[in-house]
């Protein structure tokens, strides 16, 4: 018992409050998040850089398709709001 309380007392900060934990930092603020970031970033430019050709020109067809299913999904389904499935007796 004495033990325990003389490792509480320990504890305490020079006022006799507990000392406060430190505030975490998001993942994303941190030296490994922003790294992440800026790999991502590179691998972004690069990859827009090598299929540039792809991107710009000749896929009319594909944005059609693309925009077709979208579309259908909201005609389909009458928009996320709309009708339910079966009745509710």
């Amino acid at each position: 018992m004495e033990n325990d309380d003389h490792m509480s007392h320990a504890r305490r900060d020079e006022t006799g409050a507990a000392p406060q934990p430190e505030p975490r930092i998001s993942f994303w603020k941190s030296r490994a998040g922003i790294s992440l970031i800026i790999a991502l970033a590179i691998a972004a430019l690069l990859l827009g850089f090598e299929h540039r050709i792809h991107l710009l020109a000749g896929n009319g067809l594909l944005v059609l398709l693309l925009l077709g299913c979208g579309a259908m999904h909201l005609f389909m389904h009458g928009g996320h709001g709309g009708r339910g499935g079966g009745d509710k007796s």
